[in-house]
């Protein structure tokens, strides 16, 4: 769990959503799970003046997918790859399993 980044690109393994591609856009590292933009969409009604919709209506947004169901994109060849942790020179570094190379830190702002 702790290997997902905000704004990691990811691959969706399981469930409706399988196969896309896409950024991640928040982490709850309490229950487990990431929100990916363009994954699981979910349309929620609002009234008028509630957050999101000042004159109120429907609105799409992502909803949480559990992160077991993740993995990093590779950036070399864009395929799915499992990461581990290792320590170099005193600090954590998250490294592809496949290849081995570091996983590049994600670009957020």
């Amino acid at each position: 769990m702790k290997n997902i980044k905000k704004g990691d690109l990811v691959q969706v393994m399981t469930g409706t959503d399988r196969g896309k591609q896409g950024r991640v856009i928040a982490v709850d590292h309490s229950k487990g799970r990431v929100r990916v933009e363009s994954v699981r969409m979910r349309k929620r009604h609002l009234k008028p003046g509630r957050a999101g919709a000042q004159q109120g209506g429907v609105v799409e947004d992502e909803g949480f997918i559990d992160s077991s169901n993740v993995l990093l994109v590779h950036p070399e060849d864009n395929q799915p790859s499992r990461v581990r942790i290792e320590h170099r020179d005193g600090a954590r570094t998250r490294v592809f399993v496949r290849g081995g190379q570091d996983v590049p830190e994600p670009a957020v702002g």
